[in-house]
C-alpha cells in the first residue's frame, strides 16, 4: 500500500489522463509530458499501487479492474484540488472557452440549439456546446462518469447528488399528414378533437427510446379503457413525425415541437380525445458542478431559451 507522505501526487494526473485516453501518447499531449515521461510514471504507479493498472490490447491500453475502480473517485480528488486552489475571478462569458456537453432527445435539438447557438455567437462566442443522444435509464451514470455536464429528462425521482431544475410543461396534439384521407371523412378539421374510436382505430407511431410501447398516451387511454393500435415504435422524434407525414399513421407528439414544424413536414395538428396529463422535462446536472460559474451561465441561457414553450405557464397544472 502506498504511502501518502512518499507519494507523488502528481502521479494521480497521469493515471487520471491514462483512464481518459487510454493511450501513453494521448496522455502525454494531454499533459504536456513525452510519451517515455508518461511510461515511466506508469512503472511508479504500478509500484506504488500494486497493480498492473493497465494491459496492452491492439493499437490502445485496457485498464484493470482496479485501475477502473479508481477512476470515479480520483477524478472527484482531482476537481476538488482544482476548485481548492482555483483563484475566483467574475465569470464573462464573452471570455470564456467552456465546453459542454448535453444530453438530450431530438426534440431540443430542434427546439433548443438553434436559439441557443444564437445566443452564445452573441453573447459567449469561444463557448461550445455538443448536444449527444439521450441513454435511456443511463443519463444518471453519464452525469456521474463526467460523459456529459447535463441532461434533459422527464421529472423522475433523482439521487440526492444530482441537482434539477424544471423547464418546461408540454401537452400533447395528435399529428396526422396534411390531407389524411380518413380524418378527412370523418369531416374533420385541423385543431379539431379526433372521435375516440377513430384514435384508437387509427394506426400509430410511438416515441420510444427504449423500444417498448408503454407511453403516456396508453396511460391516459387505459384511464378510459380503451387501447390504440400502436404499430411502429422510433427512437427519435424526427423518426415519428417524418413517418406519420409519409403514411396514414398518427401519433401523439408535444405540442410545441409539432408546431414548430408542421408546416415544412406537412402535417396537420388535431387534439387526442382524451385527457393526457402536461409532460414535466427537467434538467439535471451533478451537484459538483452546481457552483461553477459558467455551468451557472449557460443552465440560465437554456432555462431563458425553452421558457416560452412552457404551457404549465399558461395552462397551469392541469390536464389537456
Amino acid at each position: 500500500m502506498a504511502n501518502l507522505s512518499a507519494f507523488d501526487l502528481n502521479l494521480l494526473r497521469v493515471l487520471d489522463a491514462l483512464l481518459q485516453e487510454r493511450s501513453t501518447v494521448r496522455a502525454g499531449v494531454r499533459l504536456g509530458l513525452s510519451q517515455p515521461a508518461v511510461s515511466a510514471a506508469l512503472g511508479r504507479l504500478r509500484a506504488a499501487l500494486g497493480d498492473e493498472l493497465f494491459f496492452r490490447r491492439g493499437q490502445g491500453m485496457e485498464p484493470t479492474v482496479h485501475a477502473l475502480s479508481l477512476e470515479a473517485p480520483l477524478r472527484a480528488v482531482l476537481a476538488g484540488a482544482e476548485a481548492l486552489i482555483a483563484t475566483p475571478v467574475p465569470f464573462d462569458p464573452a471570455r470564456s472557452e467552456a465546453r459542454f456537453r448535453i444530453s438530450g432527445s431530438d426534440y431540443f435539438a430542434e427546439l433548443l440549439m438553434p436559439q441557443l447557438a444564437e445566443r452564445l455567437q452573441t453573447l459567449a462566442p469561444g463557448m461550445r456546446v455538443h448536444l449527444v443522444d439521450l441513454v435511456p435509464d443511463s443519463y444518471v451514470d453519464t452525469l456521474d462518469r463526467y460523459e456529459v455536464d447535463m441532461a434533459f429528462i422527464p421529472q423522475t425521482d433523482l439521487p440526492d447528488w444530482i441537482e434539477s431544475r424544471p423547464l418546461l410543461k408540454s401537452s400533447f396534439s395528435v399529428i396526422a399528414r396534411r390531407g389524411h384521407s380518413r380524418l378527412a371523412r370523418a369531416g374533420l378539421a385541423p385543431g379539431d378533437t379526433v372521435p375516440i374510436d377513430l384514435f384508437c382505430d387509427l394506426g400509430h407511431v410511438l416515441f420510444s427510446p427504449e423500444g417498448n410501447a408503454s407511453a403516456m398516451g396508453d396511460a391516459a387511454l387505459a384511464r378510459v379503457g380503451r387501447t390504440r393500435r400502436v404499430v411502429m415504435t422510433l427512437p427519435v422524434f424526427s423518426g415519428v413525425y417524418r413517418a406519420v407525414a409519409g403514411s396514414d399513421l398518427i401519433a401523439l407528439l408535444p405540442t410545441g415541437l409539432a408546431r414548430h414544424l408542421a408546416a415544412s413536414v406537412g402535417l396537420e395538428l388535431y387534439a387526442p380525445p382524451m385527457s393526457v396529463p402536461l409532460a414535466q422535462i427537467v434538467m439535471i446536472w451533478h451537484r459538483r458542478t452546481a457552483a461553477s460559474p459558467a455551468h451557472a451561465w449557460l443552465r440560465d441561457q437554456i432555462a431563458a431559451v425553452l421558457a416560452p414553450l412552457d404551457e404549465g405557464t399558461v395552462a397551469g397544472d392541469g390536464e389537456t
